[in-house]
């Protein structure tokens, strides 16, 4: 993984934690892949989130981060943060909906998405 990508992932992490609760242990695995196949529809994907039936089983978070330095000479650096970053956000959305008993639904999680990622980047200069 890209020494980069890891930095932000963790600051983002450590300011996760200090600004939403997480009552349910959530892990975030980044993944060198460029795409990761969704383990019930087998599309393949930037990122996913698996929410078990059983409250007592830790759900997870995959990110695909194989295509950064190739994102970073398409968008640039701070776009493509973003965008890893956001892919966190838009299924830690799902995590929330799932510890609501609510369906996952993309709109709810790009909604959480977008209030997030904007209230970071409030915090900070670069991803």
């Amino acid at each position: 993984m890209h020494p980069e990508v890891k930095r932000a992932c963790l600051e983002f992490a450590k300011w996760l934690r200090t600004e939403y609760n997480f009552p349910i242990r959530v892990v975030v695995y980044l993944k060198r892949d460029y795409q990761i196949k969704n383990r019930y529809t087998k599309e393949l994907v930037s990122a996913t989130f698996f929410a078990p039936y059983d409250k007592n089983e830790e759900p997870y978070i995959r990110v695909a981060t194989g295509d950064y330095l190739e994102m970073v000479d398409d968008r640039g650096q701070d776009n493509t943060l973003a965008a890893i970053l956001g892919s966190i956000v838009h299924e830690l959305g799902h995590y929330y909906q799932w510890l609501d008993d609510q369906e996952l639904d993309e709109e709810g999680a790009d909604e959480c998405r977008e209030e997030i990622i904007e209230e970071y980047e409030s915090t900070r200069e670069h991803p």
